[in-house]
C-alpha cells in the first residue's frame, strides 16, 4: 500500500518484499514490476563477485546467506534504476535482517504476533524486542495495533532512541463496509483530518493494515488523494486472493497463527454455510497446532499437500501432528488441485498454509 501510493506521487520506486510466489525476480520490483532476468542475474553477478573478492581478502569469513544475497541485490538494482523511494520488508524479525542496514524515513512494525518462534523468541515481548530494531535513532516509526506486550516494548524502545512513535490505533474508521472482496471506510486522523478509502484488499485485518500505512504515508507527507488513489489500486496476489469461480477458489498465504485467525473470521463472515475444501502445505518450522486450530474445523474436506520446497513438511507428517484422519493426502500440488476437482461449482476452495504453496497453484491457476 505504501509503495502503491508513493507511485501516486510521481517518484520511482523500488519494492524489496519476501518470500517470491512463483520467480525470485518478484521480490524486487521497479514501479510495481518484477526487475527483468537479465538485471536480476546481472545484480546476483556482483554481489557474488563482491563477497569472493571479500572472503579471498580475509574480510568476510563465509559467502553472504541466501537472504542476505538477495537484500544486497535489491540494493544494487535500486541504485542502478535509481529509484527516489523505496520500500524494505523485513525478512524475519528486524534487529538482525538484512534489510536493518538503513537509515528509514519511517519505519512501520504491523501487528506483533507469534511466528518464526525459532529464532525470535516464544514470548511476545521477546519478539517485539527484535521487530523493534528496525526503529532508528530520531526517526519517527508506525505501529499498528499492538497487543499491550508488545506495545510496550515498541514504546519503551522507541523513547530510549528518541524515535516519535505513531500509533495506527489513535487514527479512527466511521461507515465501515466489509465485503467479500474488499471494503471502504472513512479514516479520521488524530488532528482531523478525514479520508475516504475503497480498499481493494480482502479482509477486516486490511483495513488495520491500511490504518498504519496511511499514517506512514501522512507521515511522509503524501496528499489525502494520493493516499486514496494507492490504496484503492492496491494488488496484492496471494493474500485472499479469488482466482477461479464455479467453484470460487481462492489462494492465501496465512502461515502463521495471525494469518490463519484473519483467513478463519473472514470465512465465517463471508462464507458461512457453503461446503468448503481447504488444500493445506506448511513449511517445517511453523507451529501446526496454532495454525490448524483456527481454519480446519470450518473445512467440510481437507487435503494435506506441500510445496516443492525440502523444508517442507510431508503430507503424512502433517496428518501425524494434527490427527486429522479424515484427510486425504496429495503428493503436491498438482495432485491437490485434481482432487478438489471433485467440488461443485457453489463450493469453496482455499489453498493455504504456505507462500510458497500458494506461488506453485498459482502458477497453475493464473499462470
Amino acid at each position: 500500500m505504501i509503495e502503491r501510493a508513493l507511485r501516486e506521487t510521481g517518484l520511482l520506486t523500488g519494492l524489496y518484499t519476501s518470500p517470491h510466489l512463483a520467480e525470485p525476480v518478484e521480490r524486487v520490483r521497479i514501479l510495481g514490476r518484477a526487475v527483468p532476468f537479465a538485471d536480476f542475474s546481472r545484480a546476483f553477478d556482483v554481489v557474488h563477485e563482491t563477497a569472493e573478492r571479500l572472503m579471498a581478502a580475509g574480510r568476510i569469513d563465509m559467502h553472504p546467506t541466501y537472504f542476505e544475497t538477495m537484500t544486497a541485490m535489491a540494493f544494487v538494482l535500486f541504485r542502478e534504476y535509481r529509484t527516489e523511494a523505496a520500500v524494505l520488508e523485513t525478512g524475519m524479525g528486524g534487529r538482525l535482517d538484512a534489510t536493518n542496514v538503513v537509515d528509514p524515513e519511517v519505519a512501520v512494525i504491523t501487528p506483533v504476533d507469534f511466528d518464526h518462534e525459532k529464532f525470535l523468541g516464544d514470548t511476545l515481548a521477546k519478539i517485539a524486542f527484535e521487530k523493534a530494531g528496525i526503529i532508528k535513532p530520531g526517526r519517527p516509526v508506525v505501529t499498528a495495533r499492538q497487543h499491550p506486550e508488545a506495545m510496550r516494548v515498541l514504546e519503551q524502545a522507541a523513547a530510549e532512541r528518541g524515535a516519535r512513535l505513531v500509533r495506527a490505533a489513535d487514527w479512527r474508521t466511521s461507515q465501515l463496509e466489509l465485503h467479500a472482496y474488499g471494503s471502504r471506510f472513512q479514516v479520521h486522523a488524530p488532528d482531523g483530518a478525514s479520508l475516504r478509502i475503497e480498499q481493494p484488499l480482502i479482509g477486516a485485518h486490511q483495513v488495520e493494515n491500511a490504518l498504519a500505512a496511511i499514517a506512514a504515508l501522512r507521515e511522509l507527507g503524501l496528499a489525502p488523494a494520493q493516499i486514496q488513489k494507492g490504496i484503492a489500486a492496491c494488488d496484492w496476489p496471494g493474500r485472499l486472493e479469488p482466482v477461479r469461480r464455479s467453484p470460487d477458489i481462492f489462494l492465501d498465504g496465512a502461515h502463521n497463527p495471525a494469518g490463519a485467525r484473519a483467513l478463519a473470521g473472514y470465512l465465517r463472515r463471508f462464507h458461512h454455510g457453503r461446503k468448503k475444501w481447504l488444500i493445506f502445505g506448511a513449511m517445517s518450522d511453523k507451529n501446526l497446532g496454532a495454525i490448524s486450530g483456527p481454519l480446519f474445523p470450518l473445512f467440510d474436506e481437507l487435503i494435506f499437500t506441500a510445496p516443492a520446497q525440502t523444508r517442507a513438511f510431508r503430507p503424512e507428517e502433517i496428518l501425524e501432528r494434527t490427527g486429522e484422519r479424515g484427510a486425504r493426502l496429495a503428493p503436491d500440488i498438482g495432485a491437490a488441485l485434481e482432487m478438489a476437482g471433485a467440488a461443485a461449482p457453489e463450493d469453496l476452495v482455499v489453498v493455504t498454509g504456505s507462500l510458497y504453496l500458494v506461488g506453485e497453484a498459482r502458477a497453475r491457476l493464473v499462470g
